[in-house]
């Protein structure tokens, strides 16, 4: 029987099990999701099952409301959050949430992480904000869904754009990442957990260290991502 779901299950997959091997994640920790836009839904590993026994079959079918479509299994209990950002952003087609030791240190700091150098700037021309804690209300109320706004509402406060900025921290908790496919997704975890690193391991050597002056931060990204761009073949 065919399985009209199979696509992003198959990319929920392949992208879930980069986690590990990329050493974003321990036992069942993290989670990523893969959307189609014009179906409505997204595929999402499910809750609380190692990644060494997930198959193709086992990514739970949702849709932007957070309710599941297709699968025998629970979604992951993030699934609310992946749900309201695929609902408001559509221009987004993967979501990667991990609980990675640097990023994560720095999340609970709640510190946004300036940029110190090309490595970072090479990404984004912004600090990787955090967002504020979460109200008491909020957290009583439906804590995963209010997670979705808590970013949103950081970008916004901010003046910046989901496309511009595809990572952030959740104060408190631990990043988000998301991009056009949920390869892209991944990537910018792994990049996001390198930046926080670097930047841990730059205020340890001198705690004051400068902010990249504004002159290179513009050369690295926009020779990546401007008109000209001239990086990559």
């Amino acid at each position: 029987m065919h399985d009209k779901y199979q696509h992003i299950r198959a990319a929920a997959y392949e992208a879930n099990m980069q986690l590990p091997e990329l050493d974003l994640v321990i036992f069942t920790f993290g989670n990523v999701s893969a959307a189609d836009h014009d179906m409505g839904v997204f595929a999402i590993k499910p809750s609380g099952v190692p990644y060494k026994d997930l198959s193709v079959k086992d990514m739970v079918i949702v849709d932007f409301d957070g309710k599941t479509v297709d699968g025998s299994l629970r979604p992951s209990s993030d699934t609310l959050t992946h749900a309201v950002l695929y609902k408001h952003w559509k221009k987004i087609n993967g979501i990667v949430h991990t609980h990675s030791t640097y990023a994560t240190a720095w999340a609970q700091t709640q510190k946004d992480i300036p940029v110190y150098g090309t490595t970072h700037a090479d990404h984004t021309t912004a600090d990787i904000p955090c967002a504020a804690p979460m109200s008491d209300e909020m957290i009583a109320g439906n804590y995963e869904y209010q997670t979705g706004f808590q970013i949103m509402n950081a970008l916004k406060e901010r003046g910046l754009d989901y496309e511009e900025v595809e990572m952030i921290l959740v104060g408190n908790h631990a990043p988000f990442t998301w991009g056009a496919t949920p390869a892209k997704a991944v990537y910018n975890s792994a990049v996001l957990e390198n930046i926080a690193r670097m930047a841990y391991i730059t205020q340890q050597i001198r705690f004051d260290a400068p902010r990249l002056k504004e002159a290179l931060i513009k050369k690295h990204f926009e020779r990546k991502h401007g008109p000209d761009a001239y990086y990559g073949q």
